[in-house]
């Protein structure tokens, strides 16, 4: 549940951001609360079309192919959070800049008001769609009303925040607030990661490398409350394989390694 709950936050924290700074440099056009309401509306009827999807080709599957297709959704959310922290730790700064161009833009007649709804439909879209994605991962080793209930929570604080964004009120920087959930979502990747190298094992299509290189039952249970909670977060299993430990490893030196290669990248192009 916390997983789900810190996933779907980021994410409507980053819509929600969007949005923020569109109705913040688009104030006082007549007629903006539509076409920003619509680029909502449609952001949404998108992720709702790729969970569709999603469950339909899930029901298509069975026996190793389930395996095999946990395995690469797993696999497509890691590839998802790496580079969506990737690119934050370079870009989100310049991201805002943008987005307040366009507002200003269209509030001095340059762009038309579509232009509103177009970079709020991206905006939610898109990260509707990754918590679908996201979400459907971590399905496979959670029960759906864990999920649900962190999702409303997640969902809720982000709008919630995003609401105190808009008003000026929230005065914690944001890249402090991006900086420790970043973190988070860096080991969730980890874990992911770990449970895809589980699935493909499963399938026959990798090695075992030691089916257990330690037992921690007897200090975290992973059946337990605190044990599941953190098998979702961080990935945590108590006899784990070493083809998964493996897996967790260099998912996290690789993700973390190239956030601060591009982070010291672009920090020197803009120095230059």
């Amino acid at each position: 549940m916390f997983a789900t709950a810190v996933i779907v936050f980021r994410e409507v924290i980053e819509a929600a951001l969007i949005v923020a700074i569109v109705l913040g440099a688009s104030r006082g056009i007549a007629g903006r609360g539509r076409w920003v309401s619509a680029g909502i509306g449609l952001g949404l009827l998108g992720a709702g079309l790729v969970a569709l999807f999603a469950d339909i080709i899930t029901s298509a599957f069975a026996g190793n192919g389930q395996a095999l297709l946990n395995a690469g959704v797993l696999l497509a959310a890691v590839c998802m959070l790496a580079w969506h922290n990737i690119w934050m730790s370079s870009h989100g700064r310049e991201l805002a800049a943008e987005v307040k161009q366009v507002g200003h833009d269209v509030q001095s007649g340059n762009k038309p008001l579509a232009a509103l709804m177009i970079i709020t439909l991206v905006a939610v879209m898109r990260e509707g769609s990754e918590v679908v994605l996201f979400l459907w991962a971590l399905g496979t080793a959670g029960s759906a009303a864990s999920m649900v209930l962190g999702g409303l929570i997640g969902a809720a604080a982000g709008a919630a925040v995003g609401v105190l964004m808009y008003r000026g009120l929230l005065k914690i920087p944001m890249r402090y607030f991006f900086s420790v959930t970043g973190w988070l979502v860096l080991l969730i990747a980890a874990g992911l990661a770990a449970q895809a190298a589980a699935f493909l094992n499963q399938a026959g299509w990798l090695p075992t490398l030691g089916s257990s290189l330690w037992d921690s039952s007897h200090l975290l249970d992973q059946g337990s409350i605190p044990g599941k909670m953190l098998h979702t977060l961080i990935g945590y299993t108590a006899r784990p394989s070493g083809i998964q430990l493996l897996f967790y490893v260099v998912t996290l030196g690789t993700i973390l390694g190239l956030m601060r290669w591009v982070g010291r990248r672009h920090t020197a192009a803009r120095a230059a």
